[in-house]
């Protein structure tokens, strides 16, 4: 258990931190799966939509540091490459 306030502060503060990365990972999921739904439907528009809401989503993952820049950019590639190849 920590003695020092200091070290108190900063237990507090890791759970804050981890339940909004939490969140913020979740809410990148959730955009993601929308797309892969909208891929396995067969629709192109509904994809491409759906793809376009998740790309800034995906990214701001990137900002907050919650993702690293080459994943987000590999899984906005491949999901893209999906939704190009419904055509």
């Amino acid at each position: 258990m920590a003695n020092s306030l200091q070290a108190k502060k900063r237990i507090r503060q890791n759970e804050t931190r981890r339940l909004v990365n939490k969140s913020r990972v979740s809410r990148i999921r959730t955009f993601v799966r929308k797309v892969e739904e909208a891929i396995a439907s067969g629709n192109k528009d509904a994809a491409g939509e759906a793809l376009k809401n998740a790309q800034p989503e995906i990214m701001r993952g990137v900002t907050k540091g919650v993702i690293h820049k080459k994943t987000a950019a590999r899984k906005v590639s491949r999901l893209s490459a999906r939704v190009k190849a419904l055509a």
